[in-house]
């Protein structure tokens, strides 16, 4: 696998851009970079090509957006139309309206939506409005939700966020209703919002989600459901939908447009009003040729049943790897856990700490025989059994390597260790 073009952008890369990647989690540390492709070139289907020209079947799926696969024909034809009429216009395009009514009866909290870009554009509306429709500042948050100041205050990226800020979230734990009830007790008539993503990759037990929407509702604060993972992938309507715990308001995203920058904030109207009484008014919000894509992607992930398909690929891979560990004897090293349509592979040294180096060694073999990964695992409608079938073969072969060499993994690395993915829970 020759990999001289990817080296070049990355060393071009240091000089010029910070981090050598827009995104962390598809930056060079996230792979051992002298042995990996870091830059690529094109995609189609569940196919992936680097800038050397290598192929690989993507398990990453530029992180969760392409639902289903790069290049799809329908959405390409949408967009081609739309891009033809123009982007941007100095009127709202009568496409906000028609996405608007489509997203409003596939997301069982929608009475009303406004559009974004990014996942942190509407996780930070959501707050917003939340603060403006109780009057009160603090938010509770359990999960990831972007790069803004409130949420990133609460992790180890803070740097550059004022020390009042921080003071304004508290974060609280997946399934353990005690530590939000602890949030509320210490903070009563404070919290405006309780922001989580609904599922992540553990299972809500014991009626959670529910908990935390009385729990909330009791309290007075408003219920915010993070489904920029989620939607459009666990069902149609996200988690709201797969679990039947319906929030106040919802931040979608990813998957709804297959790969165009498009976010939406969904909720109930007498909460959706305060957008319009803050300010949430950006110039790209209204961007024509995204939500024409979107409507193109909703539309046929209906008409082909993509939402079964994922689950069913999912399951395939996520029991197989597990089954390949097993066989290994590797089970207390490395498990496949969460749900079939979105899961990660985690590495230990059997006590329960992070192994990057098992990590690193058991990526890079999978890369080198055509398998892009960082670990998190998600599907598109162009992943075939057949595609899986062959992933899980390299898997075996890979497996075995390590178990050969169980006590010298530093030997067959061949380069720098990946290093952590940011993401706090």
């Amino acid at each position: 696998m020759k990999l001289k073009k990817s080296q070049y952008y990355y060393k071009k890369a240091l000089e010029l851009i910070p981090g050598q990647s827009q995104t962390f989690s598809k930056g060079p540390t996230q792979f051992v970079r002298e042995a990996s492709p870091l830059f690529c070139e094109s995609a189609k289907g569940a196919i992936i090509t680097d800038v050397d020209g290598n192929k690989y079947i993507d398990y990453m799926m530029a992180l969760g957006p392409i639902v289903l696969g790069y290049c799809d024909p329908v959405v390409d034809a949408a967009v081609i139309k739309q891009v033809k009429k123009g982007p941007i216009f100095s009127l709202p395009h009568r496409l906000e309206v028609e996405l608007a009514e489509v997203l409003i009866d596939a997301i069982p909290c929608a009475e009303m939506v406004r559009y974004g870009k990014n996942g942190s554009d509407v996780t930070t509306a959501a707050v917003r409005i939340a603060r403006a429709y109780t009057g009160r500042d603090m938010i509770a948050c359990c999960g990831y939700h972007g790069w803004q100041d409130w949420y990133i205050g609460t992790t180890t990226r803070n740097l550059g966020v004022p020390e009042a800020t921080k003071n304004l979230t508290k974060t609280f734990i997946y399934n353990d209703i005690s530590s939000l009830e602890k949030i509320f007790n210490e903070n009563k008539g404070r919290v405006a919002g309780v922001i989580l993503e609904a599922i992540g990759i553990e299972e809500p037990k014991d009626n959670f989600l529910q908990k935390v929407k009385e729990l909330a509702h009791k309290n007075g604060a408003v219920l915010i459901f993070d489904e920029m993972k989620t939607g459009f992938h666990f069902a149609l309507g996200g988690v709201e939908e797969f679990a039947g715990v319906v929030p106040d308001i919802a931040a979608f995203g990813k998957g709804m447009a297959n790969g165009y920058p498009l976010a939406v904030i969904a909720g109930k109207k007498q909460i959706m009003e305060y957008v319009d009484k803050t300010f949430f008014s950006f110039t790209f919000g209204g961007e024509a040729v995204s939500l024409a894509a979107a409507i193109a992607t909703i539309k046929e992930i209906k008409k082909r049943k993509v939402i079964p398909h994922l689950w069913k690929i999912g399951k395939m891979f996520r029991d197989g790897y597990n089954k390949l560990a097993k066989k290994h004897g590797l089970e207390r090293y490395t498990q496949a856990v969460g749900y079939p349509v979105h899961f990660v592979t985690n590495f230990t040294d059997g006590k329960g700490n992070d192994d990057l180096l098992l990590k690193s060694v058991v990526h890079q073999e999978l890369i080198a025989r055509g398998n892009l990964t960082i670990g998190s695992y998600d599907f598109c409608a162009a992943h075939t059994p057949k595609m899986i079938k062959k992933t899980l073969k390299d898997l075996d072969e890979v497996f075995g390597l390590v178990k050969k060499n169980k006590d010298n993994l530093r030997g067959l690395l061949k380069g720098t260790v990946v290093s952590p993915v940011f993401r706090k829970p």
